[in-house]
């Protein structure tokens, strides 16, 4: 199987082979880290002791943030607070076994990317520069997603030969 790209650099389109060598693999190996960290994130919300709740978070942990004010509107507004928790487990988790399994890895990585600018911009430790982990976090759902990681080693590339997928061309954005 062989999987190609294209990218265009300072107006020049080239196409690309990512599915074999090095490259191939190093991008299935970080498809299934995020996977793995985003699943254990969110089965450990469910198997913790106590139930999940962001309330404490939203409210006071995110002081300084650009978006503090939307968060602790959030944390004060019992529908948005017990949708968020309920969503960030389940999206987590979700999330997590998409990427695992290379199945609608396109929109795995766009709600985890969503997910992790709220936690970058939330969290907004930058005493030591906007480089951080959740910087980091997001560009991860940013390559896997832009390089279509699951079509290598991934359920989206069975997915995508089926002809429920070839009829609707449009589902391709969604998988790969």
């Amino acid at each position: 199987m062989t999987t190609t790209g294209q990218i265009e650099i300072l107006g020049n389109r080239m196409d690309f082979d990512y599915s074999e060598g090095a490259t191939g693999y190093v991008l299935v190996l970080v498809r299934i880290l995020t996977g793995y960290w985003f699943l254990n994130a969110g089965v450990g919300k469910y198997l913790a002791a106590e139930p999940f709740s962001a309330a404490g978070w939203l409210a006071n942990g995110t002081m300084g943030s650009p978006i503090h004010g939307f968060l602790a509107w959030a944390a004060a507004t019992p529908w948005m607070l017990e949708f968020t928790n309920f969503m960030i487990p389940l999206g987590q988790t979700l999330i997590g076994l998409g990427l695992l399994v290379g199945a609608l890895t396109r929109l795995a990585a766009f709600f985890g990317g969503f997910l992790m600018v709220f936690f970058y911009l939330g969290n907004a430790d930058w005493a030591h520069g906007y480089v951080n982990g959740d910087l980091f976090g997001l560009l991860m759902f940013a390559m896997v997603g832009t390089l279509a990681a699951g079509r290598i080693l991934g359920l989206d590339a069975i997915i995508e030969k089926t002809e429920f997928v070839r009829q609707r061309p449009i589902l391709k954005y969604f998988l790969g």
